[in-house]
């Protein structure tokens, strides 16, 4: 039995990862601030599952408080699988300095706890952001990623330095996992899918930025926690993996798609493109196939229904 430390542990992702880490009888601690930027009582129903074991333990602190994270981080931690971010590209542009602080100065903060306390593995949960607007695709991790168009992206750009760093210095095992936008239960409420979702239960109008054309890789959140899971079985060294589902679709295909999943028609609000948006995203996920097993099984039709039986049941609950 390992034991992991979770920081995000509350939120979209990591509250899955806690689960699948406990279902493992791993000993599992959740970092998380509750921060503002969403309900924060929507982060604590997603941890009444994994509250519910003995082998669980719940930390609230910032990551850029060095207390809250030695708290968290003990010298007999295995593992440390980094998610807390401040997330959101458009807000990001708003706020880049809270930005640039949590996102980096926290990421500091946590690896500098490791190196004090001989953790000996890192996880980063990085983003496919950081590739901005690349012409070729799939985006591959070995393409250049030095042009971020919005600070979000720039920040996690620099947590995946930060790493580097840190790994060449003390020999840490650390690996960067790009995620290439997550659904499912449990997404945050901001994000296309479940934002859509809700409006167009309500017969609200969706705002849509741009003709529809816009493209994204995305990803089911059983297949991200199964990437997560290898990568920490597997760490060694300095890597960083594309974790995507390979089949980008259009903006327009997602919206008719998520309405024949919900048997509603969605009212259109067409609005410009946003500043810091990507024009497409795709994963070349050969790298994270060949090395770490990783072979996504989750088609969107599937993970749709999967998402609106769970929105369903969420709404009723409310």
């Amino acid at each position: 039995m390992s034991k992991i430390v979770v920081t995000g542990g509350a939120g979209f992702i990591g509250s899955h990862l806690c689960e699948a880490l406990l279902q493992r009888d791993h000993d599992v601690t959740a970092l998380d601030s509750f921060d503002d930027f969403y309900d924060p009582r929507i982060k604590r129903r997603n941890l009444e599952t994994a509250a519910a074991n003995r082998l669980f333990t719940l930390v609230e602190g910032d990551i850029r408080d060095e207390g809250a994270v030695d708290r968290a981080i003990g010298d007999d931690v295995d593992v440390v699988v980094h998610l807390a971010a401040r997330a959101g590209v458009r807000p990001s542009i708003e706020q880049p300095l809270l930005y640039t602080d949590v996102n980096v100065l926290g990421t500091a903060v946590l690896l500098e706890a490791c190196r004090r306390h001989g953790v000996g593995t890192f996880i980063f949960g990085s983003s496919s952001s950081i590739y901005g607007n690349n012409e070729k695709v799939p985006f591959a991790e070995s393409d250049p990623a030095d042009n971020p168009i919005s600070p979000y992206a720039a920040t996690k750009k620099s947590g995946e330095l930060l790493c580097h760093s840190y790994h060449d210095l003390y020999g840490m095992a650390i690996t960067c996992l790009r995620f290439f936008t997550v659904y499912g239960p449990r997404q945050r409420p901001d994000l296309a899918i479940h934002k859509f979702a809700r409006l167009i239960s309500a017969g609200e109008a969706i705002p849509v930025f741009g003709d529809g054309s816009m493209m994204r890789d995305f990803t089911y959140i059983d297949d991200i926690i199964d990437g997560i899971l290898r990568s920490a079985d597997r760490a060694g060294g300095y890597h960083i993996y594309n974790l995507g589902e390979s089949e980008p679709i259009s903006l327009s295909e997602l919206i008719a798609r998520l309405e024949e999943t919900l048997g509603r028609t969605a009212i259109i609000d067409r609005q410009p493109l946003q500043p810091g948006d990507v024009d497409r995203t795709f994963a070349d996920v050969s790298l994270a196939r060949q090395e770490l097993g990783y072979q996504p099984s989750t088609d969107l039709r599937t993970g749709l229904a999967r998402f609106v039986e769970w929105f369903h049941n969420d709404m009723n609950r409310r």
